[in-house]
């Protein structure tokens, strides 16, 4: 989480991005055990460095999105930094499946752009039509592909393709590349990089829905 501020930010309040050192273990401690209750359902053991939060920011292009959506937000370093860095008239929804992790988000993040709903990814388009949602520029992933079912895998990359406006961007940040194997046949080949800078280092692939 980086306290600087990034070009096209919005001032709205988000989670506090230089959090004291008490709740950096906090926070670090809630995605242990996050991820210890779900280890399925959790892709790392402590939350994303800011150099990964940064390269998700740029990846996704929120400077210019209008309506972003986190699949997985955990504890919530990585929306904050989406926050910080997405316009004053864009909104963000995240979805989590943890039940900790989303009283967390509710509790810790206060800024009128968020909003966050309990359950899986899976549901992404009904999430997006209860709220009247639009279409989303901008979706980030960091659910785990490789340990999930393959038919919940393969179900959440068809309603990621489906709702994403055309032109818009999906970015997954992976430990492993299964991902690809479910979202390239709905959205094509992906830009592959990597996060050396992050425990442990990640995959982040990033796909851009063909124009209609």
């Amino acid at each position: 989480m980086n306290q600087q501020r990034v070009e096209g930010q919005a001032s709205h309040v988000a989670a506090p991005s230089n959090l004291p050192a008490f709740g950096q273990l906090r926070g670090s401690f809630l995605f242990l055990r996050g991820f210890m209750r779900n280890p399925a359902q959790v892709g790392s053991i402590i939350p994303s460095s800011r150099q990964l939060e940064q390269r998700l920011v740029r990846s996704a292009r929120l400077c210019d999105a209008r309506m972003v959506v986190e699949l997985g937000p955990g504890t919530g370093g990585t929306t904050s930094a989406f926050l910080r860095a997405m316009s004053s008239n864009a909104q963000l929804l995240a979805i989590e499946l943890d039940s900790e992790f989303h009283q967390r988000l509710h509790a810790s993040i206060h800024d009128p752009r968020f909003n966050v709903e309990l359950g899986s990814a899976e549901r992404l388009a009904e999430f997006l039509k209860a709220r009247w949602l639009p279409a989303p520029d901008a979706i980030i992933s960091g659910i785990p592909f490789s340990t999930m079912p393959p038919e919940v895998s393969d179900r959440v990359a068809s309603s990621v393709a489906s709702v994403l406006r055309p032109g818009g961007r999906f970015v997954a940040y992976q430990v492993r590349a299964h991902v690809s194997g479910f979202v390239s046949p709905y959205l094509g080949p992906p830009e592959k990089t990597w996060e050396v800078v992050n425990v442990p280092p990640v995959r982040v692939f990033t796909w851009v829905k063909p124009e209609a």
